[in-house]
């Protein structure tokens, strides 16, 4: 498909979708987590370790979450996908007067020291966008929730850069969580689940 063909986007979501698109997207062969084989795979770590790709994505959750972002007083998910976004979504926020706290959560529990699978300044109490760098079923964004949830906070939002199976919205809303991808698959020119 040519970039012609994609559908309409804001100016700062295209601009993220061009990166992504250069950076991230890889055609081929590939078996993905679930098993199942596709001819394109994401790897859009790289565009959320990139400086110019960070700040597209930061630009892209300004927008998309203009409307609640004052509401917001962390921003994290599952280690190793929400790390970057977080850490970076953070940082880039900070440079503009936009005070978040970031976090990870573990996939097992810390035995020593701090013990549980928060990592970072996450309080209880908190209202979290729980972040990750893709998602083709969603699993890892309400796992994420789930420990945020038992750690005392609240996890109201959640965002990916990718949304490639289009199944975490259903998953989402059963949890009471707003759900806004920056970007779906057929954004980028692809099925959901493809």
């Amino acid at each position: 498909m040519s970039t012609a063909e994609l559908p309409e986007l804001s100016p700062t979501l295209d601009r993220l979708r061009s990166h992504v698109l250069e950076h991230s997207v890889k055609t081929g062969t590939f078996t993905l987590k679930s098993g199942a084989t596709s001819s394109w795979f994401l790897d859009t770590k790289q565009t959320a370790c990139r400086a110019d790709g960070i700040i597209a994505v930061t630009d892209a959750v300004v927008e998309v979450f203009g409307d609640v972002l004052d509401g917001i007083d962390a921003i994290g998910g599952l280690t190793m996908g929400g790390d970057p976004v977080a850490y970076g979504v953070q940082a880039v926020a900070a440079t503009r007067s936009q005070s978040l706290r970031s976090f990870s959560v573990r996939k097992e529990p810390k035995a020593g020291g701090i013990t549980g699978r928060i990592a970072g300044a996450l309080l209880p109490g908190d209202r979290v966008l729980v972040t990750e760098d893709t998602t083709t079923r969603g699993t890892s964004l309400i796992e994420a929730a789930e420990q945020i949830e038992a750690y005392g906070a609240y996890p109201v939002f959640m965002t990916v850069i990718v949304d490639r199976g289009g199944t975490c919205a259903a998953m989402a809303a059963a949890k009471g969580i707003d759900y806004r991808p920056l970007l779906t698959a057929p954004d980028l020119g692809f099925g959901f689940g493809t």
